[in-house]
């Protein structure tokens, strides 16, 4: 059913439309029965899965899937000892997932708890306190400063309203509310007879009539655009999903062509039965297990879960694991200001005085900095004791961290004044509050009036420059008030112009001093005065944000601004940040909304700012940056960062002044809200993904070799002459290659990680450089086993020692030099962990070939000096090959010369 336009219905037409009194509000008996048809107000929820569910789904995947055929079928085989521990590692893997979901999941509140638990109403003719869930449309709220909104509400009368709506729609500044009527073309953002639910109120108080709520708020708008968002696979999840296919493919090739070509074979020499066919289905299905490396999910999902502890440690939530890594191809960071590239944190940037311009040094609610220009001026002085006197918010310490009461542009002017050394308590005692006129959306003015120490009086005001001007006659200067001219009144009204410009939200000062104690009017106050200047603020970046944008500029990741603040205060802050360069576009609100997907796709990466959105706008750029086959982070923190947060491919929600919903909808939360965070994750992303590739194209490497060798000599010589019997398989796969691969899982990051480019979303994880590896061993280690194999088969367990020893060593001298795929040994030497594997499996292997039932077992007899010194060579020309590649992948990727 379509909804009324609240906001452009005057009144008294909103309270006949829900058969209101305003004067005595619903009666009890109606709120029940409004109850009963509208439901009670608060979000649906999203159903979580269940605990089992949740660890269910880790098997899902195509490598856990073949992996867990493979233990099927090398237990069918007889390889009970091969399937129990293929069995391990699958349930390893899917416990690591398990809890480290699980633990994300648990660690994030409900979406409801934004709301207030109770807010007051009238009915039945007096005020009650009712629970915010028992709202029902045609209830009066009456809202007070620093009530939480708990529903859309049509505004019926406003005492100075003012209301944070940061969270919903971007503005940073609190908004002035009015009761007027509005056109029904007018965006949320702009509603300034509505107050939203989610929101909250700074200043004033009002009278409101509720007309949506739970799911029919804006609020729950954007809760349903969240949970309708599909989860879309990430990168990783992707390029694990292709390993499993090709492996697939690999391991039935290879069942398909032993078992072919030996049955073949039989049958042409006459001799084919039943026995044969088995013992060649048996032994193909064991090779192509081989050809599977089984540790694989257990180092992907070790890998990720090193990253979710780093993260951890560094004040950051990952809600789902392959998460981590999708930051680490990262193209577009799609970020929202307030709070974010921002403090959140209002501070007072300039100040300009008739005795000339003041800089004050110093950001958010900290009151430290300096104050520079127009020392020893009086006008100065009276400006920042105005600034303190008129003035309702207030600045308190505790455990070493500043915080306001307040509304945030007050409390500016009260840490600007504190900065200058005036002793705020104190100053405030010596100058008490007679009266006060409050600010409205009228009269664009606040005044107060206060006793002087000296026993006579002034007020001060402050508001609108060009309000606060209208009302003045005189500047102070050398100690006396001096005519304001016209000349002066165009130098202020040009430079509040110029602060404007600069993103600064400028307010004017003015006093009068009286001697007369007796009650005046406002309007006899509010003449005459003495202009003291105008203060200009903003919401400050981080500094930490600066440096990650260079950051992000430097490894060309694209960091675009999306906010719901005003177009000049945007391109100033994503100036200053590094995200707006000359050249580059600005697009408002408005005009995104007159453009198509189509026509934003063809021009989004001309575009850095995006200024005054609303919540469908955002996602529609985020849209657009992967209609572009880009890989988009979001961050955000409020409500309206929900929807795109949802579905980019990777969402990063504050943590600390992040709504609910942007933390449900988010795969990483920052609990410190650090926008350098992003930077670390991206480093870490790509550390991850480099461990996971160079340890897949270790063992493909391996497994390969092993593959071809072993299944060349049966192809050609049939299953009676392995180079290798199945237990050595087994144990060359689950020991050399287990604990050295496991080991470059965790391999430090190479030296030049955060300069490269971002890589191809659509790269294969079988890119050119793996393989390069992987042809490596084709052109190089398989001739020479075959080669030493076959020339050796007079005493086949002298050439299945040789096998062994040459497979074990020479996979051990691969995992050396795979710390790094393109830096050389000893530019990129080998760390600790991999080096502790690596003397840990020669170790055993020692140990182990002592005992003569092993070497039955294995097939082998212990090797001679010769042997060793063989293997010891050809280690050497398979170290020195892969330095080799290694220069020819640095020449490749090294960047274009400037």
């Amino acid at each position: 059913m379509s909804r009324p336009p609240w906001h452009s219905l005057d009144a008294e037409a909103a309270l006949g439309m829900l058969s209101v009194d305003p004067t005595r509000g619903l009666s009890a008996r109606d709120a029940t029965e409004r109850l009963a048809a509208s439901g009670p107000n608060e979000l649906t929820r999203a159903k979580r899965a269940s605990p089992l569910a949740l660890f269910l789904g880790q098997f899902t995947n195509t490598l856990s899937i073949i992996l867990i055929v493979a233990i099927i079928l090398s237990a069918l085989v007889g390889e009970v000892a091969d399937s129990a521990v293929i069995g391990i590692i699958v349930i390893f893997c899917a416990l690591l997932g398990f809890i480290q979901e699980y633990r994300a999941e648990k660690a994030l509140e409900t979406l409801g708890e934004m709301l207030s638990p109770s807010v007051t109403v009238l009915r039945d003719d007096r005020e009650q306190e009712v629970a915010t869930r028992d709202l029902v449309p045609g209830d009066i709220l009456l809202l007070e400063a620093g009530d939480r909104v708990p529903a859309d509400s049509r505004v019926l009368e406003a005492h100075a309203l003012r209301c944070d709506e940061a969270a919903l729609t971007g503005e940073s500044a609190p908004v002035g509310k009015n009761p007027a009527p509005l056109p029904e073309a007018t965006r949320t953002a702009d509603r300034r007879n509505m107050v939203l639910a989610g929101t909250s109120v700074t200043y004033g108080r009002a009278r409101a009539l509720v007309v949506e709520t739970g799911m029919g708020t804006a609020f729950g708008a954007i809760a349903r655009e969240v949970s309708a968002a599909p989860t879309e696979k990430t990168p990783l999840e992707k390029r694990t999903q292709e390993i499993g296919t090709w492996l697939g493919v690999i391991a039935l090739t290879i069942c398909a062509l032993v078992a072919g070509v030996s049955i073949v074979r039989e049958a042409l020499h006459g001799s084919l039965d039943l026995k044969f066919i088995i013992t060649v289905a048996m032994f193909a299905i064991s090779l192509a297990v081989a050809a599977v490396p089984e540790a694989l999910p257990a180092i992907v999902t070790g890998a990720l879960a090193i990253g979710m502890r780093q993260m951890a440690r560094r004040n950051a939530l990952v809600r789902r694991m392959p998460a981590v890594e999708t930051l680490g191809c990262t193209t577009v960071i799609c970020s929202d200001k307030t709070g974010t590239l921002t403090r959140g944190e209002m501070t007072v940037r300039r100040l300009h005085t008739p005795d000339g311009p003041v800089e004050l040094t110093g950001a958010g609610y900290a009151p430290e900095g300096e104050i520079r220009g127009a020392e020893g001026s009086e006008a100065l002085r009276l400006l920042l004791l105005g600034g303190l006197l008129c003035n309702d918010a207030d600045l308190e310490e505790c455990e070493g961290q500043w915080g306001i009461t307040g509304d945030p542009t007050e409390a500016a002017l009260v840490v600007a004044a504190v900065k200058a050394g005036l002793p705020k308590a104190r100053t405030r005692m010596d100058h008490p509050r007679v009266e006060e006129f409050p600010f409205s959306s009228e009269r664009k003015r606040m005044t107060t009036l206060h006793d002087l120490p000296d026993g006579g009086r002034a007020a001060f005001m402050k508001g609108a420059p060009e309000v606060v001007l209208a009302r003045c006659t005189h500047v102070p200067r050398g100690g006396r008030n001096e005519l304001l001219t016209e000349e002066l009144r165009a130098s202020f009204i040009k430079a509040g112009e110029d602060m404007a410009l600069s993103a600064l939200r400028v307010l004017g000062l003015a006093y009068r001093e009286t001697s007369d104690n007796k009650a005046c009017s406002v309007d006899d106050i509010e003449q005459d005065m003495v202009f003291l200047g105008l203060a200009g603020m903003m919401d400050p970046p981080r500094p930490e944000a600066i440096e990650a944008v260079a950051v992000c500029r430097r490894v060309g990741i694209r960091p675009v601004m999306i906010t719901g603040d005003h177009r000049l205060t945007a391109v100033a802050v994503a100036r200053e940040v590094g995200i707006f360069n000359e050249g580059d576009r600005v697009l408002d609100g408005d005009e995104l909304e007159r453009i198509n997907a189509e026509e934003l796709a063809a021009v989004v990466e001309d575009i850095s700012v995006y200024a005054r959105v609303a919540p469908l706008d955002k996602l529609k750029i985020v849209k657009a940056w992967k209609a572009k086959g880009q890989v988009v982070a979001m961050t955000g923190d409020g409500v309206n960062d929900a929807p795109a947060l949802k579905h980019a491919d990777i969402g990063v929600a504050m943590g600390v002044s992040g709504t609910e919903v942007a933390k449900e909808a988010a795969d990483m939360v920052l609990a410190d809200d650090n926008f350098a965070s992003i930077v670390t994750a991206i480093e870490l992303g790509r550390w991850i993904y480099d461990n996971i590739k160079k340890y897949l194209t270790y063992l493909l490497r391996c497994n390969i070799t092993e593959v071809a060798v072993i299944g060349g000599a049966v192809l050609v010589l049939g299953p009676d002459h392995l180079p290798l019997l199945p237990a050595a398989i087994l144990y060359i796969n689950l020991a050399t290659d287990g604990l050295p691969a496991l080991a470059l899982g965790v391999a430090p990051p190479d030296p030049d990680l955060m300069s490269r480019p971002p890589r191809d979303p659509q790269e294969s994880v079988f890119s050119w450089d793996v393989k390069a590896f992987v042809v490596l061993a084709l052109c190089i280690e398989i001739p020479f086993f075959l080669f030493l194999f076959f020339h050796d088969l007079r005493d086949i367990t002298h050439a299945r020692t040789e096998m062994f020893f040459l497979f074990a060593i020479v996979e051990l001298v691969i995992a050396l030099n795979f710390r790094s795929m393109r830096h050389s040994f000893f530019a990129a030497p080998p760390h600790r962990w991999l080096l502790l594997a690596i003397g840990w499996e020669i170790a055993i292997m020692v140990a182990l070939i002592q005992i003569p039932a092993v070497r039955g077992a294995f097939g082998i007899t212990l090797p001679t000096l010769a042997d060793l010194g063989l293997i010891l060579v050809f280690s050497a020309v398979v170290f020195l090959s892969m330095e080799g590649i290694k220069v020819f992948i640095r020449r490749k990727m090294a960047p274009p010369p400037a």
